[in-house]
């Protein structure tokens, strides 16, 4: 079983910038794909950012060229640096990580709990 625990979420003008970090644990023997998503009420959970074990990287039209995704392997850790923030980033966003757990056979996807980002002058 993986569990995944997000930080970093909170309040910030317009133009500020965040960083969110997601760390998985427990019994992981791999992890694949990491990514953020982002939802508000009313809306579809949308991908933000996505990094692949590799290193290669896929984001929104939304947020390309102020969002940038990056992972630490050693420390299972994925973070989402935000600049330049905007009202409409206002959402919660979520950690997710495609992993296999330590005796399994099976890639499976976790989910994080999510942490708000409110972007209000």
């Amino acid at each position: 079983q993986v569990q995944l625990v997000e930080s970093g979420g909170g309040l910030v003008q317009p133009g500020g910038s965040l960083r969110l970090s997601c760390t998985a644990s427990g019994s992981i023997f791999r992890i694949y794909a990491m990514g953020w998503y982002r939802q508000v009420p009313g809306k579809q959970r949308e991908l933000v950012a996505h990094i692949t074990s590799g290193g290669s990287t896929n984001y929104a039209d939304s947020v390309k060229g102020r969002f940038t995704i990056s992972r630490d392997n050693a420390k299972n850790t994925a973070y989402l640096q935000m600049n330049s923030l905007k009202p409409d980033d206002t959402a919660v966003y979520y950690c997710k990580v495609d992993a296999v757990y330590s005796g399994g056979w099976e890639r499976r996807t976790y989910w994080g709990q999510g942490t708000q980002v409110t972007v209000s002058s």
